[in-house]
């Protein structure tokens, strides 16, 4: 089955180190009138809290905001992980916070992100996983294969780092391996 003849509830973005770029460029390219909502969770230095959402929103085509506790997943607007917060996804579409420990070095844990919105949403979530230095991402995405999501590993060869993407690839089979400018072409193939 085509990506753009699936139904999502959810596409969820996760990076690391060199996915700044390519976040960027995926949000300045994205069609204004994008269906889904967005969640972007990115490994970010833990005490610098601003800068990030300002800098997406330059380029983004979308809003890019960092939710509260309990705030609803939107259509068409982009959450990103908060700095030194894990993200879940949950059942009532909503976006849950938490200091829980770190996890795989990292808090948001791009593990917890993909991982709960696999579990809240199964078939429905979309989950792209970008250039990165560790392997934080890899289970997660997994688990939205094994429940039937789609998956979309960015091509290592496009990566600043491509540690983040190879994990991923010793776990599963992803749907698609894409470059950046694919991953936008995909992504804009879900406007109808």
């Amino acid at each position: 089955m085509k990506l753009s003849d699936r139904k999502f509830k959810v596409v969820v973005i996760g990076g690391s180190a060199g996915s700044f770029s390519v976040v960027s460029k995926i949000l300045s390219q994205l069609d204004p009138g994008f269906p889904l909502p967005l969640v972007l969770c990115l490994h970010r230095l833990k005490h610098v809290r601003s800068g990030l959402v300002e800098g997406l929103n330059m380029k983004s085509k979308i809003p890019v905001v960092e939710p509260y506790d309990k705030e609803k997943l939107r259509a068409g607007v982009a959450m990103l992980a908060p700095s030194n917060y894990h993200l879940f996804v949950e059942f009532d579409s909503t976006i849950s916070l938490s200091t829980e420990d770190v996890h795989n070095h990292s808090r948001p844990s791009i593990d917890y992100a993909y991982s709960s919105a696999a579990y809240s949403f199964r078939d429905k979530t979309l989950g792209i996983i970008l250039t990165g230095a560790n392997k934080d991402g890899a289970r997660g995405m997994k688990s939205i294969c094994d429940k039937k999501g789609y998956t979309i590993v960015q091509e290592p060869a496009s990566c600043d780092v491509d540690a983040m993407p190879q994990a991923a690839l010793r776990l599963f089979e992803p749907d698609q391996i894409l470059n950046p400018d694919e991953i936008v072409k995909a992504l804009n193939s879900l406007v109808v």
